[in-house]
């Protein structure tokens, strides 16, 4: 079924929204149908960016028309999708029983009608019952392993104590211990919140090299590695650079400098790639 732009002129605020957001590459491309590839980094790319996550039910799926209202606006045809809410995953202020989006422009109402059990990543829109997909993999087929990793992430995510995003590397920072074969390496981390975060190597003649995340202002010498797949891995391992920068090494002697950045490889190295597949 179709319906003019004239009679559907309450949503064209949606699809003006659509159009003018930009996001990471991470989640910006892509359907639903690459569910099973999505690794953790994609899910917490989605998670992070989200508001509201939706366990919904898609109950009606239409072909509209919109635009035209200038030159430069030509007509164009999307998919309005309605559907029921399930359960709201994320979202602080409730949400309307049931929810209305336009999917992605590639996205065909033949393939939506199939598409019956969804969570849905979104933000809110002005007008109630309305939302908007932060993008084109915002909306993936429910699955029991999806909604257990998604609840997951998002639980981390909500904690008090929820590990920062990472906005640059800060200062780094290397001490010869006393005897030969000793050393400390610190780096600090800025974050977007201002809270404190912090890398350590610590080396002691005979031994593994150790390194760890320290969250808070103390640099917790008992300090270990993240797990992989947890939030706290994805910060460092989806943010940090694979190199020290200069402006990080800037208070270092050439010795210090080259020892901080060795140890910074070996953190790198024990993070392993984030794993982003879109």
């Amino acid at each position: 079924m179709r319906k003019s732009f004239n009679i559907l002129k309450n949503i064209t605020f949606i699809a003006f929204l659509c159009g003018g957001i930009s996001f990471p590459p991470a989640i910006a491309a892509g359907s639903g149908k690459q569910q099973a590839m999505l690794s953790y980094a994609d899910l917490a790319d989605l998670v992070t960016a989200s508001p509201l996550i939706i366990d919904a039910r898609i109950k009606r799926v239409e072909t509209i028309e919109i635009g035209g209202q200038t030159e430069t606006q030509p007509m164009e045809k999307r998919v309005l999708v309605n559907a029921r809410v399930s359960s709201l995953i994320r979202g602080q202020n409730g949400i309307a029983p049931t929810v209305s989006f336009l999917a992605g422009k590639t996205a065909s109402a033949g393939q939506l009608r199939k598409e019956k059990h969804v969570l849905l990543f979104a933000k809110p829109a002005p007008r109630a019952g309305q939302i908007v997909l932060v993008s084109r993999n915002a909306r993936q087929p429910w699955s029991e392993e999806l909604n257990q990793t998604v609840r997951s992430i998002a639980a981390e995510v909500l904690q008090s104590d929820s590990p920062p995003a990472i906005m640059k590397v800060g200062d780094a920072f290397h001490s010869a211990g006393t005897v030969a074969g000793e050393s400390e390496t610190q780096i600090f981390l800025k974050t977007y919140s201002q809270a404190a975060i912090s890398l350590s190597v610590i080396r002691r003649p005979g031994q593994t090299p150790r390194w760890g995340v320290s969250l808070g202002e103390i640099v917790d010498e008992a300090a270990a590695p993240p797990q992989r797949n947890t939030l706290l891995w994805y910060r460092l391992a989806c943010s940090l650079p694979p190199r020290l920068p200069a402006e990080a090494l800037q208070y270092l002697s050439l010795y210090d400098a080259q020892a901080a950045q060795r140890d910074y490889t070996l953190i790198m190295e024990s993070l392993g790639s984030c794993g982003r597949t879109l």
